[in-house]
């Protein structure tokens, strides 16, 4: 396997903590996106969206970062992390379609405007952030994991875009069932970090 990769984008991060939690030993192409690469044809004709991460496998790209959870998960047969009962399989796919939606406009967003410069509303995006925090810190209540008693895909990849919030200035402090649940990640064997970026409220 191939990783096409950045690393300060989150979403390529999922797809690297996984492989590393899997223990795969994948070949990792850092993508130098400040200099255009990650639209250049070459790289077009792995992902026409020109966004890592991609992940290559005996010649099938996999684009979208949830959509390489799920592929690596199947693939390997790891119904640990992608359970294939019915109720398991649909809170899974909940998260993914959160980490995909509200996550992406709520602390991603956040931190697109202090890492990168995006032309976003901060009180907005910051409001946003901490409503789903709030829902996601009331869900960890109940449960270690975010669909239950051990990690799974959704998860990982809610992990890279939380963690890193407080630089897109959402403080996690009124979330603590969120920085025990991240903590938890954190401990798993062959865990990876996501890169800090020293700006908003680690600054």
């Amino acid at each position: 396997m191939k990783l096409y990769h950045f690393p300060l984008s989150g979403h390529a991060h999922r797809a690297l903590l996984f492989l590393s939690l899997l223990g795969v030993k994948a070949e990792i192409v850092d993508v130098d996106l400040a200099n255009g690469e990650h639209k250049k044809p070459d790289f077009l004709k792995l992902n026409p969206f020109g966004q890592v991460p991609v992940l290559e496998d005996d010649g099938v790209a996999v684009s979208d970062s949830n959509a390489i959870l799920v592929y690596v998960a199947t693939k390997l047969g790891r119904k640990d992390w992608l359970p294939d009962d019915l109720v398991s399989l649909a809170k899974v796919q909940k998260w993914l379609s959160v980490a995909a939606g509200e996550i992406a406009y709520g602390p991603a967003a956040a931190r697109l405007i202090t890492v990168f410069g995006a032309d976003f509303r901060a009180d907005e995006v910051i409001s946003r952030a901490h409503h789903i925090l709030g829902l996601i810190n009331a869900e960890l209540t109940q449960e270690p994991f975010i669909t239950g008693n051990r990690p799974t895909i959704a998860d990982i990849a809610l992990y890279s875009y939380i963690v890193s919030a407080p630089e897109g200035n959402v403080d996690l402090a009124p979330h603590p069932e969120v920085r025990h649940w991240l903590a938890r990640i954190e401990a798993l064997p062959g865990f990876v970090p996501f890169p800090k970026t020293a700006i908003g409220l680690v600054a």
